[in-house]
């Protein structure tokens, strides 16, 4: 009775338990299946997604291509075309539609296939960018072009194919030929603005340039006045000599007529009238090496002498005295236009004697050395200096400082190109004592030792 009962309870399970495990599992079922289907809802969303910004990057790129007025390839790593620029097909006269999946070797020319082979070979081997020209073919003709390839990689770094880009070369030659122009035309400004600003130094000079010829003329002037009054005593003591006068009467003349005295006089005079024109000549001479241009080729000169010679005519045209003060070497060689150093010069001592009009004891410093095959010679005022957001400009074209009319704004950056040009340099430094102070280093030749000597005023 026992085991019937058993029995029948484990027929009551086994008829209950297949059920339950039927629900489970439909259950997992449905559940995975919404799962599945919102995941492919998102998955559809996302994939519309990226196709619209696929479809705006292939406008884009389609615009780009329709606007590139240079021709633009692009090629696979089998040489076959994958997409041009409209320019391409503007130049070879073919449509666009059937430049695709061309063999890029079929839009060349003549010998421009073997150098485009080369060159792709070349790219593909070195991974870098190469340029040749190449020989478009066109209906109505060929069309040379500077071209450039350059290797494409994926993501992972492998090369994909080529990207060829070209401009025709006669509008290359013709950008050349304008640059060529603008590059003389430029120069040509430049020489004018260095002259220009030489001129307007000279202005300021006239004034020392009139007193200077002026004491030496007055100087012949006067001694020629002499020497007519000495003149006319000896014709009084020959016309007596002529008529035969005694003796007695010629030395009683002579004493008369001072003639003894007139003849050292005489001499004095024209050692005086001499030196004058001498002067006058001195004078000229530093005039037309002050207004030459400087042009030619590059000689060796000595700095110390250029330096004395452009600080002394601005000193002459300032309208208070200023000490120059020179110190270091004696003598600087350096290589260069001199007429150009000189002007270089001449602006630094121009700007320090008008920083100095405030200043009771005016002073400029010149210092001389040579070091490494290079000449250097500091300009130093005893000034109030420069402030540090000014100095910051002071090279830059038309910065100035100065009243309206009293500066150009170019004297500093024509002087620093100058120096450039030279393969020197120009630079400003504050003086240790306050003032300001600008190096000029230029390039020199081989020269034997020189001693510093010590300093003097001028």
């Amino acid at each position: 009775m026992s085991i019937n009962r058993d029995l029948s309870a484990d027929n009551a399970l086994d008829a209950s338990h297949p059920l339950g495990l039927e629900d489970s599992a439909w259950t997992e079922v449905l559940t995975a299946m919404d799962r599945t289907y919102a995941e492919l809802v998102d998955y559809q969303a996302q994939l519309e997604d990226q196709s619209h910004a696929l479809e705006e990057m292939r406008s884009y790129l389609g615009s780009i291509m329709s606007s590139v007025s240079d021709a633009l390839i692009v090629v696979s790593r089998q040489g076959r075309v994958e997409d041009t620029s409209h320019s391409v097909a503007h130049m070879t006269g073919r449509p666009a539609r059937s430049l695709a999946q061309m063999d890029v070797l079929d839009l060349v020319a003549g010998e421009s296939r073997q150098r485009l082979i080369a060159a792709l070979a070349d790219c593909t081997g070195n991974r870098a960018p190469v340029t040749c020209e190449l020989s478009l073919g066109g209906v109505s003709g060929d069309v040379l072009l500077e071209m450039s390839i350059n290797p494409r990689f994926d993501d992972r770094g492998r090369l994909t194919g080529h990207v060829l880009t070209g401009r025709p070369v006669g509008e290359l030659r013709r950008a050349y030929s304008e640059l060529a122009q603008s590059h003389n035309a430029l120069k040509s400004t430049q020489a004018l603005l260095v002259q220009n600003e030489k001129l307007a130094s000279l202005g300021r000079l006239l004034a020392g340039v009139a007193h200077e010829l002026n004491n030496p003329i007055s100087f012949v002037y006067a001694n020629t006045h002499a020497m007519e009054r000495y003149a006319t005593k000896f014709e009084t003591y020959f016309n007596e000599v002529q008529q035969g006068a005694t003796r007695e009467r010629l030395t009683a003349l002579r004493e008369e007529l001072r003639l003894d005295r007139e003849v050292r006089n005489l001499r004095e005079a024209i050692a005086g009238a001499r030196d004058g024109a001498e002067r006058v000549r001195d004078i000229v001479e530093d005039l037309r090496r002050l207004s030459s241009d400087g042009s030619g080729e590059s000689v060796i000169f000595d700095l110390v002498t250029v330096a004395r010679t452009a600080a002394h005519w601005v000193a002459r045209g300032a309208d208070r005295g200023i000490a120059l003060r020179f110190e270091g070497l004696p003598m600087v060689q350096a290589m260069g236009r001199a007429g150009h150093i000189q002007q270089i010069i001449m602006n630094l001592v121009q700007n320090a004697a008008d920083a100095l009009a405030s200043i009771e004891e005016p002073q400029i410093t010149f210092h001389a050395s040579q070091e490494n095959g290079i000449a250097r010679l500091s300009v130093c005022d005893n000034g109030t200096g420069i402030p540090e957001e000014v100095a910051r400009s002071i090279f830059d074209p038309f910065f100035t400082t100065k009243e309206v009319g009293q500066g150009t704004g170019l004297g500093l950056a024509i002087s620093y190109r100058i120096a450039a040009d030279h393969g020197g340099s120009l630079s400003y430094r504050p003086n240790g004592t306050g003032g300001a102070c600008f190096t000029l280093d230029l390039p020199q030749s081989r020269l034997p030792d020189t001693k510093t000597t010590g300093s003097h005023e001028v």
